[in-house]
């Protein structure tokens, strides 16, 4: 016998483990990049810790990361709740609010990302340009920024289903 067919609303508990793996995503990039340190040699001026916090996109990087897993944490909890109890928090009143507020913050952290990736080829440059040694430092800066990016998908992805449960227009 073949299934039901669909009615454009994805399961609830799909939605919970999309904002699960979002959350690790996250918090993993936070992680990664909170930690991430190298030691550059220059000659006039000896070694220097290099940290994220040096640099403005990496501290932008970090505040976007934050920003997603408040939301998606607390997003996570009316999840939950959603699928304990089989009703949604708030009703359908609060539907529009978290249709829109998922886009914003997938642009939230796409925009990360990229500033992110962006700092990172032009570090990348002047690296091979000057000889630095920290090459380490890069490559954990662009894995932080690439858990983001995959943050920024899963959230996306939130947000189609989050637009499955708009109520449909009677036109």
């Amino acid at each position: 016998m073949a299934p039901p067919p669909s009615n454009g609303v994805a399961s609830p508990f799909v939605c919970l483990i999309v904002r699960i793996l979002t959350l690790i995503c996250l918090l993993i990039s936070l992680i990664l990049l909170t930690t991430a340190t190298a030691t550059a040699t220059v000659s006039d001026y000896g070694d220097i810790k290099v940290r994220f916090k040096d640099f403005k996109a990496f501290r932008y990087l970090c505040a976007t990361i934050v920003i997603g897993l408040a939301y998606t944490l607390v997003q996570a909890a009316f999840t939950v709740f959603q699928v304990s109890t089989g009703t949604r928090f708030g009703g359908n009143g609060l539907v529009y609010i978290d249709f829109f507020a998922d886009k914003v913050v997938a642009c939230i952290l796409a925009t990360g990302a990229a500033a992110s990736f962006g700092m990172t080829q032009d570090l990348k440059n002047m690296v091979d340009v000057s000889g630095l040694g920290i090459t380490h430092f890069i490559n954990v800066t662009n894995a932080a920024a690439s858990l983001c990016f995959l943050g920024f998908v899963l959230s996306f992805v939130s947000s189609v289903f989050s637009s499955f449960a708009l109520p449909k227009s009677a036109a």
